[in-house]
């Protein structure tokens, strides 16, 4: 079932760059093929300097080897197994403050123990909070949710607000969304005490997979032409640097692909194409810039 799941991906990836290009009206996004060591690769596709995306990746890859010792440590397995890794992740920096840094990922990895589980999500970091849309966006996350099981959306939603959390600066990185991994054919998912076939599993990573062009590029066409000053732009630079710190120092994902002698290039290109950290940054009471960092936190309730 692998070789389905990585060309779904693959396909996945082309009609997300599409609706982008589409969407934003001038930037193209440029791929850069590459290899993995010990087998497999992928497809960087990167966009700069377009209408609406400063800087844009959508990347697939599919990879396979021998799990490292570290690795074997993060899996918690004792064995000198295979693994088999597939998946497509995406991050937008948008040149208009107002329009929000969006990210999604939804991947598969097995092991030739025969072990095999489904992860991903999709988050949204807005520099300033539209509680419209914030409300509007987790509607839509919630509806791909309820499709498949009507408790994945609560608990995928809390465990995004546990693990987009930065916790050196006890905040969120933005408004959250849906977060899952390890969610394994046959096998009780902790958080929702349900159980779901491969096949079920799959079809949810689809049902992600596929809203994310129709909540960005909506997102998008709301922002982009809003006029914003050079305070705002300023706010933006700084929460583009707390975004980089969250996925420097806490994201797993980053670490994985490290562990796994992943390509760096496509391993960052999450950061932002320029970011700000003034030392001591203080909010000015009172301002739409504190309304904003009063709402980064753990258990809100959009709806």
């Amino acid at each position: 079932m692998k070789e389905e799941i990585s060309e779904y991906f693959k396909n996945l990836q082309d009609k997300i760059c599409k609706s982008i290009e589409t969407t934003d009206d001038k930037g193209r996004f440029k791929e850069d093929n590459w290899t993995h060591a010990t087998g497999g690769g992928g497809r960087t596709r990167i966009m700069n300097k377009g209408r609406i995306i400063e800087k844009g990746g959508v990347n697939f890859s599919a990879v396979e080897g021998q799990i490292s010792t570290s690795l074997k440590t993060m899996l918690k397995v004792k064995e000198n197994l295979d693994f088999f890794a597939t998946g497509v992740s995406i991050v937008m920096h948008p040149e208009n403050p107002f329009v929000p840094i969006i990210h999604m990922n939804v991947r598969y990895f097995e092991l030739s123990d025969g072990q095999s589980w489904f992860g991903g999500g999709i988050d949204l970091t807005p520099h300033y909070i539209d509680m419209k849309q914030a409300k509007w966006f987790h509607e839509k996350l919630k509806a791909a949710c309820d499709t498949h099981d009507e408790k994945y959306y609560e608990a995928f939603k809390n465990w995004a607000d546990d693990y987009f959390y930065i916790q050196h600066r006890n905040e969120t990185r933005g408004i959250g969304g849906i977060f899952y991994d390890y969610l394994k054919p046959n096998v009780e998912i902790p958080q929702t005490k349900t159980t779901h076939t491969k096949d079920e599993i799959f079809a949810f990573s689809k049902s992600v997979g596929e809203s994310f062009a129709p909540i960005y590029t909506e997102l998008m066409h709301s922002n982009y032409s809003k006029a914003y000053t050079s305070e705002e732009k300023k706010w933006q630079l700084i929460r583009r640097g707390r975004y980089a710190e969250f996925n420097l120092v806490w994201d797993r994902g980053t670490k994985f692909g490290l562990e796994t002698n992943g390509r760096t290039e496509s391993i960052l290109m999450s950061l932002p194409p320029h970011a700000d950290w003034d030392y001591n940054f203080e909010v000015k009471p009172s301002t739409k810039e504190a309304e904003t960092q009063k709402m980064l936190v753990k258990g809100t309730n959009w709806f």
